[in-house]
């Protein structure tokens, strides 16, 4: 396969044919470029990492060019079908015509110890299998192509399985018979209506966690459908995914392609009920809790037993109805939806978008879900998902690493275990004549295992975890090494997990003490510490993947598990996948991503691919300068050890100031630190700086809460506004933001909104933070040294990938333009500007004096003010 002129050309059958990219405009030639990539890597089986700036239509090209493969992809096979089908036939034809022939021995087969006639005959079973499998696939796809086709043209189509009716009628009897008769406890005493709901039911710990006598898997059965091949494309937040959804709602694609998104189900529920209980683990838990009641077996009582008192049903979810379900299955097929319209077809259909969503997954060519679902392999199967050669596209994917780590890493307060122990030994003692013998076993194991994490901390879990004194400080142990201190390595965790997972014991003990809080049952226990158990579930989970754990002793007590190695969790996913794609608009550095993440999973060094383009805007539209030195002469080094000194900061002052001169519209200055920021403006305001700059223009500053960032820039953006028509002197704005904050991802300082962005020193992390060190110290002893230490260029690999994410603010579009003001002369070194993104790395200017540099911004600001009117 060969690219040219912007299309890709391809070989089959002796013939030449040129592949088209379908694209809702004239792409640009970068955009050809990356389709055409994009479309080798998948077809070649590779692991693509893909860098495409904000502004190039990444989204677009994502989508145009996968789509496009997977329509030849599902053209070729069909072809093939049809080919071997008709060979197939025409064999038959010809064998049938002839008389039986003795069976002679060629020589391939006389070393065999088997009949040759034994040797036809599996031979030609093979073939018949193929044949079969073939046609009913063909006869699969057909039918599927037949219902879409009839809700596509609003035919009112009738979804009903087999014996389905019969199941309702005869579950509503059993039910009603139910409704008649009370529920006694093993001695023959009535409980309180609901009592029993928080009693741990009979738990099987070596089952398979699918409810005794279930009819769900005829249903299952039923439903189950091949996974056609498909694409998962995911991200990292929904409002990213519900933009990429938008993105093929507009392309080309968007009448063909069938697509689902998926959700959590804090996202897609529909049950007020369980809405209303807010936790995630909470609705996770009464979710499954309702699917059980649903598919459990219903006992008729008989004679025999004593009189009980009239209860109701156990609640079943209202919106579960199978064939509302299916309903809402093969509506979402149909059309393209994000998340949100998902909820709205569910509350229109009255079927669980939760569900729905992932019936329609096997019959899907485009599945949008979160990082945490494709990322974490029990989610992975509970959705439903199957990546076996299927392709992936993760999109956004500059924290990958990070979001794997914390994924599968997990903190728990010491205060959370005094509480939980404190709380199951209520639950215990309430319900101990009342619990089946596992039952008990396995909450003494809890109790046990909770006594014992606290133990590490230092503390006990009989005296009041506030007026508990620990021995501050941090210890990294190794798992073992932890279970031994914690005296809880002769525990199988892995029971105990499974116990957590399959008895909901989190959500009844939530439910008991809500029942009893304030009744002197459960009195210790705050409705603000009731968050016990699921730390703790996830905490124990954590702990089965044999990774380092990180326990701290501090005054707060917590323990924290850090996972090392991201590649672990990963590798299963490069290992099913057809192909891969790890795409985001600034990537670099991308030495990590193919180091811990790829070739530490196993992956070899041919199947990694990269590609890197330009960005749409002219070059003349973009003035990247390192700035060594400031008006004053003083050098800017903006080391921890002299960043504080009041030189350094009055000097970034007159650079701020002279900048406020020359810059249009809006100045963005990101600090390395919230605490920095906080230094510098205080320094600022007692020497008269901050007064100058409010002068020249209106100051913000980003703000801690998350909830008060849309306001902050709101305003910013209206006095952005306010100030170019009115022309006055007050002319636009500077915000002051911190690398890493709530401003530096994921925020649009487009066109007048971010005309300049200034970075002050290289945000690097804190050297001494223990998870830190000790990964450093991993990626040493296990990685291979190039010259340099893996643990060293982990740091200055995580400084520069938070300044490309900073710097990457401006220039969001073709017609856009920004100057970019690196504040350090460490800038300037060829091994960190190898680390920009290369669209801005060949554009940079790097100043060792402050003249020149000035002087080159007010000359690209005033071209630019020239070449408007």
């Amino acid at each position: 396969m060969t690219g040219a002129a912007g299309t890709l050309q391809f070989h089959a059958d002796m013939a030449t044919t040129t592949l088209e990219f379908p694209f809702p405009y004239e792409p640009y030639s970068i955009q050809k470029e990356f389709m055409e990539a994009l479309y080798t890597t998948i077809d070649e089986g590779k692991i693509g990492i893909f860098e495409s700036p904000t502004g190039t239509g990444k989204s677009l090209s994502l989508i145009c060019g996968a789509l496009t493969w997977l329509r030849d992809h599902e053209e070729k096979k069909k072809q093939e079908a049809v080919g071997l089908l008709e060979e197939s036939a025409v064999t038959m034809d010809s064998s049938s015509t002839q008389p039986p022939q003795e069976h002679c021995s060629s020589p391939a087969l006389s070393s065999s110890t088997e009949p040759d006639w034994i040797a036809d005959f599996v031979q030609k079973k093979a073939e018949r299998d193929l044949m079969d499998k073939l046609k009913e696939e063909a006869i699969r796809r057909r039918k599927r192509e037949e219902r879409m086709e009839l809700i596509r043209h609003n035919v009112q189509l009738q979804y009903a399985l087999k014996h389905k009716s019969d199941q309702d009628q005869e579950a509503r009897r059993l039910l009603r018979l139910s409704a008649e008769s009370g529920e006694v406890d093993g001695k023959g005493a009535v409980l309180d209506d609901g009592e029993e709901e928080l009693i741990v039911a009979d738990y099987e710990s070596d089952d398979d966690g699918k409810p005794k006598n279930s009819v769900c898997d005829e249903e299952e059965d039923d439903l189950e459908e091949d996974h056609v091949t498909k694409i998962y494309y995911c991200s990292r937040t929904h409002s990213q995914l519900a933009q990429f959804v938008h993105e093929v709602q507009k392309s080309p694609f968007r009448e063909e392609v069938r697509v689902v998104s998926l959700a959590s189900r804090q996202n897609l529920c529909i049950n007020e009920e369980v809405r209303r209980l807010g936790s995630v683990q909470l609705i996770n838990d009464r979710c499954m809790e309702m699917q059980r009641n649903k598919h459990g077996k219903v006992e008729k009582s008989t004679d025999s037993e004593p009189k009980r008192r009239r209860r109701e049903p156990k609640a079943v979810c209202p919106f579960s109805g199978h064939e509302a379900l299916l309903g809402l299955r093969d509506e979402t097929l149909v059309k393209v939806r994000d998340v949100e319209e998902m909820v709205v077809l569910g509350r229109e259909t009255k079927a669980c978008p939760y569900y729905g969503g992932r019936l329609a997954v096997p019959a899907a060519q485009l599945v949008v879900l979160p990082y945490q679902v494709l990322l974490h392999e029990a989610t992975r199967r509970a959705s439903g998902i199957k990546l076996k050669d299927q392709v992936v596209i993760i999109d956004e994917a500059h924290n990958l690493m990070d979001t794997i780590a914390c994924i599968h890493s997990s903190e728990i307060m010491g205060t959370q275990l005094c509480c939980a122990h404190s709380q199951m030994t209520q639950y215990m003692e309430r319900y101990r004549n009342r619990l089946k013998a596992k039952n008990l076993m396995y909450v003494k194991q809890i109790l046990f295992v909770l006594e014992g994490l606290v133990h590490v901390l230092g503390g006990r879990v009989d005296q009041n975890p506030h007026s508990q004194v620990t021995q501050a400080g941090t210890e990294m142990l190794t798992i073992n090494n932890f279970l031994f201190r914690a005296q809880i390595d002769n525990i199988n965790l892995f029971k105990v997990q499974r116990y957590f997972e399959k008895s909901l014991i989190s959500r009844k003990l939530h439910g008991f003490v809500e029942k009893y809080q304030g009744t002197g049952v459960a009195a210790s226990v705050s409705k603000k510490e009731n968050q016990r158990t699921e730390g703790l579930g996830r905490f124990l989970q954590s702990l089965q993947t044999g990774q380092q754990a990180h326990a701290g002793t501090l005054a707060q007590g917590s323990l924290r598990f850090l996972l090392l190695n991201p590649a672990i969790h990963f590798a299963p996913v490069l290992k099913e996948c057809k192909a891969i794609i790890i795409a985001g608009g600034t990537m670099q550095p991308i030495a990590d991503f193919k180091e811990q993440l790829l070739l530490s999973a196993g992956v070899s060094e041919e199947r990694v691919s990269q590609f890197s383009c330009g960005h749409v805007i002219p070059p003349q539209n973009i003035l990247p300068i390192v700035l060594c030195s400031g008006p004053s002469g003083q050098e800017l080094e903006f080391t921890f050890q002299n960043r504080e000194t009041p030189r350094m900061m009055d000097e970034t002052g007159r650079v701020l100031s002279n900048l406020c001169n020359v810059v249009p519209g809006g100045l963005v200055c990101f600090f390395p630190s919230y605490e920095y920021e906080r230094r510098v403006l205080a320094h600022w305001n007692s020497t008269g700086v901050l007064a100058r700059l409010a002068a020249r223009k209106k100051i913000f500053q980003e703000p801690r809460k998350a909830s008060q960032v849309e306001q902050v820039l709101k305003e910013y953006s209206r006095c952005i506004q306010d100030g170019r028509q009115s022309g006055a002197i007050l002319s636009g704005a500077l915000l002051f933001s911190v690398v890493g904050g709530k401003m530096s991802e994921g925020i649009n300082f487009s066109d007048e909104l971010g005309r300049c962005v200034v970075l002050v020193g290289m945000p690097y992390p804190n050297i001494k933070s223990p998870e830190l060190q000790e990964k450093m110290a991993y990626l040493d002893k296990h990685m291979p040294h190039g010259g340099q230490s893996p643990g060293k260029a982990l740091v200055e690999n995580l400084c520069m990938k938070a300044v490309n994410q900073s710097i990457g603010r401006a220039i969001r579009h073709r017609g856009d333009y920004a100057c970019i003001v690196l504040l350090d002369r460490r800038y300037s070194r060829p091994g960190t500007l190898q680390k920009l993104p290369e669209w801005i790395r060949i554009r940079t200017q790097v100043q060792p004096t402050f003249g020149p540099a000035f002087g080159g911004i007010r000359k690209f600001f005033m071209e630019k003010k020239q070449q408007q009117q």
